[in-house]
């Protein structure tokens, strides 16, 4: 089953990357990609109004407009049982603190590069 995906990173080289890896996964994914946090919550709606919400988002921290922070806390708001996680260099920090209070349910340290990004990414869809 095809699994819906939504990354909210403000960065052009980083979704390009990530989309790369996840092409090279083999993992059976719809990637939908948002670059500010506005976007990330306005496609998260869209796509429950739509009976399709993601099944996973990955998200940015620092992010022009409203942060991640307050992106998550947003998501949360329409949907409870979103699956957020957060995949920043900023993940021993108050940021990160501040994202699973928000209700990210958990960071990715971007430190484990691309290939345990999909490592992760694979257990998380698998759950």
């Amino acid at each position: 089953m095809t699994k819906r995906l939504l990354i909210v990173e403000d960065e052009q080289d980083m979704q390009n990357l990530m989309q790369i890896y996840l092409q090279r996964s083999g993992l059976d994914v719809e990637l939908h990609q948002a670059f500010t946090g506005e976007e990330g919550v306005s496609m998260y709606w869209s796509m429950m109004n739509d009976g399709a919400p993601p099944h996973l988002v990955i998200m940015d921290l620092k992010l022009p407009g409203i942060d991640g922070v307050e992106a998550t806390r947003r998501i949360v708001e329409l949907d409870p049982g979103a699956r957020i996680y957060g995949f920043t260099a900023f993940f021993e920090t108050i940021w990160a603190t501040k994202l699973r209070e928000a209700g990210a349910r958990g960071v990715i340290p971007r430190p484990i590069g691309f290939d345990g990004f999909i490592d992760k990414i694979r257990g998380l869809l698998q759950e």
